[in-house]
């Protein structure tokens, strides 16, 4: 049986999503995962990376990368992939990507941006993999722009853990999950419909105010009916998805040609979706299926509009262009038959 080695952060298990498509195309799927930014990334070794300053805290990034790097390849040693798959791979070492493809094909999907800081480090991993995918294509075009190929590969729906809940009861009027506290954008727009709105439900999920980052602007936050501040497994959005009127998408400021997990899990849940235009987007639902704002005044005339006027046959519509060509199973095909086709 064909085997494949797959690492990732445990990113709400999207790297089970992942392994679960691979199986569907007979791979013997095998996973190992890791903390970001440093490994791992909890308890004690948590509060001396908030800590410390820039040289100790890059010295203990470095010391999980090495200390990663003599596990990982022990786990490769035994366990003889035919493919390693990494899902952004922030931990990996160049020189450990170059030692898994002396018997093995080597693949990179990057769930965020290389051109964002955070993620330097991913951007000479492309020299070291056979074949690297990008979810944004202005990563893409400044790859081509140092003359190296990449693929552009957006993100997708896992079709087993995104679904429609049969006679689910539409009592949420406005639904948001997501990182908030690293997007100006997305804080200052939900900031807005709270004020604009005080008598609709609205439920915000995601870390806004971490605790870690700062105590007395976590203990001193507000609207704590609305805003929640902690991060939601898939199974509880998914059902929130089905709940609510308008499933609300703010893209973060990397994303300008692309789209992020929400575009295709709030469609696959069977939501009406209202979301950031890009060209992309534009694409993607070309006739209305999903509600498209370019300012605030445009996502404000989107919300009256499905708060007043069902949105089921949109929703629908987007479902079927989601469930049909947009899951991880069709993203590891496509990926499956440019690695056949370099080959």
């Amino acid at each position: 049986m064909k085997k494949i080695l797959i690492i990732s952060s445990p990113f709400y298990d999207y790297h089970r999503s992942v392994g679960r498509a691979f199986e569907t195309f007979g791979y013997k799927v095998h996973f190992e995962t890791y903390d970001m930014p440093i490994h791992p990334f909890k308890g004690l070794l948590k509060w001396k990376h908030k800590f410390a300053n820039t040289n100790w805290r890059e010295r203990l990034k470095a010391q999980s990368r090495n200390k990663f790097d003599i596990h990982i390849r022990q786990v490769y040693n035994q366990y003889q992939p035919n493919i390693v798959f990494i899902y952004n791979g922030t931990i990996l070492l160049d020189e450990t990507l170059d030692y898994f493809r002396q018997k093995s094909k080597v693949l990179l999907w990057m769930y965020d941006s290389v051109l964002n800081p955070r993620y330097a480090r991913n951007i000479t991993h492309i020299d070291h993999v056979d074949a690297m995918f990008c979810f944004e294509k202005k990563d893409v075009d400044y790859y081509e722009s140092i003359g190296k190929i990449s693929y552009f590969l957006p993100l997708a729906c896992d079709d087993s853990v995104y679904y429609s809940i049969p006679n689910q009861n539409k009592d949420i009027d406005i639904f948001f999950v997501g990182a908030i506290w690293m997007s100006k954008r997305r804080m200052k727009i939900l900031e807005m419909l709270v004020n604009c709105y005080p008598n609709l439900k609205i439920l915000i999920y995601g870390k806004y105010k971490p605790i870690e980052k700062n105590f007395l602007k976590w203990l001193l936050r507000k609207n704590r009916n609305i805003f929640t501040n902690i991060n939601i497994q898939p199974k509880k959005v998914n059902e929130f998805y089905n709940r609510c009127k308008v499933a609300l998408n703010i893209h973060h400021e990397q994303t300008t040609y692309g789209s992020n997990q929400r575009v295709f899990e709030a469609c696959g849940a069977g939501a009406y979706q209202i979301c950031d235009a890009n060209p992309f987007i534009e694409q993607l639902f070309p006739n209305g299926e999903v509600g498209l704002y370019h300012n605030d005044e445009e996502l404000i005339a989107l919300i009256e509009d499905a708060l007043n006027n069902d949105k089921t046959s949109q929703a629908k519509e987007a479902q079927q262009i989601i469930l049909s060509s947009h899951t991880f199973v069709n993203r590891v095909q496509e990926m499956l038959e440019i690695l056949y086709k370099l080959n």
